[in-house]
């Protein structure tokens, strides 16, 4: 295992392919009792805001467990697995009702999986990434030229 911490600017090709490409992925949030919940979920970068973003039903578990973290939201975990290739990004969760965050989520969404249906009670997950760790292959230090 190998990790990397975001320089949106510099993003190893290898792990941006990765993150890019549909895979389905989990998230793991702290429930109030500290134990870890961990559910299947669509993961999309947004390196305009230099963040990822998951987008659900406002009462999930999930939602209610990063809620009852406080407004500093809580560390969580996401990843994806594709055979030998794998990669967790890592960071502090926070929901965000407000209708520019959610279309933005569902917009980046939607580039990486499909348009996703309509959902009146749906909010945003907004993960600041403070760190990826995965597959050799994909963390390999971007060759010049």
């Amino acid at each position: 295992m190998t990790s990397w911490t975001p320089g949106w600017g510099d993003f190893p090709a290898p792990l941006l392919d990765f993150w890019t490409e549909r895979h389905l992925c989990t998230l793991t949030t702290p429930r109030p009792d500290g134990r870890p919940h961990v559910v299947p979920v669509g993961v999309a970068l947004d390196h305009d805001q230099e963040c990822a973003w998951v987008i659900t039903s406002g009462s999930s578990r999930k939602v209610r467990n990063l809620l009852a973290a406080g407004s500093a939201g809580a560390l969580v975990a996401a990843c994806a697995v594709d055979g030998a290739r794998w990669s967790t990004l890592e960071g502090t969760a926070t929901v965000l009702h407000d209708p520019t965050s959610v279309a933005r989520a569902c917009e980046r969404y939607a580039a990486r999986y499909r348009v996703p249906r309509d959902n009146p009670s749906r909010v945003a997950i907004r993960i600041s990434v403070s760190r990826f760790t995965g597959s050799a292959s994909l963390l390999e230090p971007a060759s010049g030229g």
